[in-house]
């Protein structure tokens, strides 16, 4: 089995698993929450928290932002988008509170111009979205960059999912099985994915971003070999915005992550022994 290197934490086989707060757009536009956001991450015990990045006018046509819909930021989809698009201020404030707090932060570039932008901030990786799968100009550039690629598999076949890890390479690579509905339902959910993705690249460690409501299905995850797992998070899952119903509650991510940690432990070596506690009460109850 293979591994990456995120951060200096080791992500694969035989290493706790890495766990991403992805704050997305979660923040409506708002650094301060975007703060908040980072510090349920922290509490909640993450490595690290993801946002996106788009040059607006390179990722959407005009038509496309010029469509009504109304929204906190203006009438149209165009005021939504640049609304919710942080710039270098925001970034540098962002960059800053979360290395105060001793957390990675990422984010998903969906455009070169984003990838060029991030760069000066250092970052310890990039996640390629699904949507972003296919765009081989863009995965391409992202590797140029020379650091560790997390990618995202939702709405792919197996063939497109093949010919990404082919233009990548293995190395530092991580697969994430998703699924891209906003939240999934728990029948769509085919956690089996993982273990089909873990035999198809077996150098490459696999993980789950996970868009449902609930958290069992992202600890089964873990269960299921998992060895990274995102989930979108935020204050308040009523909150206005696309992927808030999406999204774990900080309470719900305290949870997740207790127990991912508590299967690490609970798992042991798989080795079947009698254990020096158990003597005491083997001697004690076994008559033959």
């Amino acid at each position: 089995m293979g591994s990456a290197s995120i951060g200096g934490k080791k992500v694969g086989h035989g290493n706790p698993c890495f766990i991403v707060g992805e704050i997305g757009i979660n923040h409506n536009g708002s650094v301060e929450m975007a703060k908040k956001l980072i510090d349920v991450a922290k509490e909640a015990g993450c490595d690290a928290v993801k946002f996106q990045k788009r040059t607006i006018d390179i990722v959407y046509t005009q038509e496309e932002l010029a469509k009504p819909r109304e929204n906190p930021f203006g009438p149209t989809n165009g005021h939504l988008k640049r609304g919710l698009e942080f710039g270098e201020k925001e970034y540098a404030e962002i960059d800053r509170y979360a290395k105060e707090k001793g957390l990675l932060w990422f984010a998903s570039p969906w455009d070169e111009q984003s990838v060029d932008f991030l760069e000066q901030f250092n970052p310890p990786c990039y996640k390629i979205a699904s949507a972003s799968l296919t765009d081989d100009g863009l995965l391409r550039h992202i590797r140029a960059k020379g650091r560790p690629v997390i990618a995202s598999t939702g709405m792919s076949t197996m063939e497109e999912v093949a010919h990404a890890v082919s233009v990548l390479g293995e190395k530092d690579l991580v697969l994430l099985h998703t699924v891209s509905t906003y939240p999934a339902n728990d029948e769509d959910l085919n956690l089996g994915v993982i273990s089909v993705l873990r035999s198809a690249f077996p150098s490459v460690p696999v993980g789950y971003s996970g868009h449902e409501k609930g958290v069992s299905p992202s600890v089964m995850a873990a269960v299921l070999g998992a060895n990274m797992v995102e989930r979108h998070i935020t204050l308040d899952r009523t909150l206005w915005g696309s992927d808030q119903a999406a999204s774990l509650e900080p309470k719900g991510l305290e949870l997740m992550v207790r127990d991912i940690r508590t299967w690490e432990v609970s798992r042991g070596d798989g080795v079947k022994r009698v254990l020096p506690a158990e003597e005491p009460i083997k001697k004690k109850l076994r008559r033959k």
